[in-house]
Formats: structure tokens, sequence, C-alpha cells
């Protein structure tokens, strides 16, 4: 009785080779996607790169070799006090922290310095709208 069904089961699984190997490769590749997605969970994230200040900044998709390229070596950098926290423009109508866009955009001859918020609104000046945090 045993042989009788062992027949059976060779007769009908050489009539079904090609079904079987499909079925086969269908069912590794689900067992190896679990696999990968359980390994993934156990990998520890990696933290994220923050830079919170840049006074040099690639704008308007430079390269930095080009940016770097472009300053002499003569040149030099106006680093602001720590108590200088806003900038605004002599002709515009708000004010940034120094590592927003907008403040990047400033000339130096234009550049209004700042202590506090207060101190910028009361020059007339408003919170630049595309500045994080003000």
């Amino acid at each position: 009785m045993l042989s009788n069904h062992l027949q059976k089961v060779k007769l009908w699984i050489s009539t079904n080779k090609s079904d079987l190997y499909i079925a086969s490769i269908i069912f590794l590749t689900a067992v190896a996607s679990f696999g990968l997605g359980r390994l993934s969970i156990l990998w520890p994230e990696k933290e994220p790169i923050i830079i919170e200040n840049h006074e040099l900044g690639i704008r308007n998709n430079e390269t930095a070799e080009k940016t770097l390229n472009s300053i002499s070596p003569n040149s030099s950098f106006i680093i602001p006090n720590s108590s200088q926290k806003y900038v605004a423009s002599k002709n515009g109508a708000a004010y940034h922290f120094p590592w927003c866009s907008g403040a990047l955009r400033i000339k130096e001859e234009n550049k209004i310095w700042f202590e506090t918020k207060e101190e910028a609104e009361k020059a007339g000046y408003k919170p630049a709208g595309n500045c994080e945090g003000l």
C-alpha cells in the first residue's frame, strides 16, 4: 500500500516538473525576501548628518569644487560676533538667521546685524518666511 502511494507521487512529480519548479522559485523568493526584511530591522540606524551653520554654502547647484575655486587665497571672511544672531538687508524688509538662504544672498556691505528679534522688529523688520525657527 505504501509503495502504491509512492508510485503515484513519483508519477505526479514527473508530470508536473515545470509547475513544481516555478512554485519552488516563488517559495524561495518569498522566504529570501522575508529574511532580508527581518535582517534590515536588526541593523543599527545611522545618525543623519546635520549641517547647522555653513558660511560658504553651495548655492544654485554649484559644485563644491567650483565654489572653492572661486575663492581667492587672499580673501577674508567676516565672521559675526556670537552676539550677532540676526541679519537683515538695508534694502529689505525681513530679518534672517545668518545661515538661512535669504541671509546668504545679502551682500556684506548691505548687512545689518541685530542681537535680538525685538531689536530687529523695532527697526521695522519682519521675520523671514523662508527661514525656519523665526
